[in-house]
C-alpha cells in the first residue's frame, strides 16, 4: 500500500537528474536524489526520459572488441557488488523505501543525537564523497544562520521550513550552493524532519556553531 501524495512544488534540477541517470553524483546526493524520485511523480517521469536518451547514445557508439571472459566478469560482479535498486514510490511507512535501507528501519529506528536548540540529528554511513544526516527541527525553532562552501541538497520528509528564498513542504527539494545564506525555520504546529546532504562544510556566520561544526560534522 502506498501513502497518498502530497504537492511538491520543489523539483530536482536537471542537472542533478541527468547526473543521477548516468550514475556520477555522489552517494549522498544520490540518497537525496533517489528518495526525492521516490516521492515525486514528476522528477521520476523525467529521469525515464534521461535514462532512454543515454540508452540511445548507446546505442549509437562504435562497438568495441572484448576478451573472451568478459561476459563471465560481469556476471562474477553481479553476483558478488552491490547492485542499485531502482526507484521505487513511497513505502507504506513514514519513511520512502531508498532511505529505509539506509536507516535500517523506518523513523522508530532513527538514533537521534542532540546538536542544541532543541535540534536533532543523525549522521547516515555514505562514502566520503559527501555527508547526509536526517534532521529533527521542532516546530518553530530554526537552525543557524549559514551560507554553504559546495552544494547542500535538503528534501523535506514531514512538515515544513521556510527561508528567505521560499516555503519547502513535504517532498520539496532545496538546492542551495555557495549563493545563498539563509536561515531555515520549520513551520509552527508539525515537526520538521528533513534529508540533507551535503559535499562542503558549511559556513556558519555566528560564533557558537562554528566553534561546535567539529564535533556536529556538518
Amino acid at each position: 500500500m502506498t501513502a497518498p501524495m502530497t504537492e511538491i512544488k520543489h523539483h530536482l534540477t536537471d542537472a542533478l537528474l541527468i547526473a543521477y541517470s548516468a550514475g556520477t553524483l555522489p552517494e549522498g546526493f544520490n540518497l537525496v536524489v533517489a528518495t526525492h524520485i521516490s516521492l515525486c511523480d514528476e522528477c521520476r517521469a523525467q529521469m525515464h526520459e534521461y535514462d532512454a536518451v543515454g540508452g540511445a547514445i548507446m546505442d549509437e557508439e562504435t562497438p568495441v572488441s572484448m576478451s573472451n571472459d568478459s561476459f563471465a566478469a560481469v556476471l562474477d560482479l553481479i553476483k558478488n557488488g552491490d547492485v542499485a535498486a531502482p526507484a521505487r514510490r513511497i513505502s507504506s511507512g513514514h519513511f520512502p523505501t531508498p532511505l529505509q535501507e539506509y536507516v535500517g528501519g523506518d523513523l522508530d529506528a532513527v538514533q537521534w543525537r542532540k546538536v542544541g536548540g532543541g535540534v536533532r540529528q543523525a549522521i547516515l554511513k555514505v562514502d566520503k564523497s559527501a555527508s547526509v544526516r536526517l534532521l529533527h527541527i521542532p516546530a518553530g525553532v530554526s537552525v543557524p544562520d549559514h551560507g554553504h562552501r559546495g552544494t547542500e541538497l535538503t528534501l523535506v520528509l514531514q512538515g515544513a521550513f521556510s527561508d528567505k528564498t521560499d516555503r519547502f513542504g513535504k517532498g520539496d527539494i532545496e538546492v542551495a550552493t555557495q549563493d545563498l545564506n539563509h536561515q531555515p525555520i520549520a513551520e509552527m504546529d508539525v515537526d520538521c524532519i528533513c534529508l540533507a546532504a551535503t559535499d562542503a562544510p558549511l559556513r556558519f556566520n555566528s560564533l557558537i556553531p562554528r566553534l561546535l561544526q567539529p564535533f556536529l560534522q556538518i
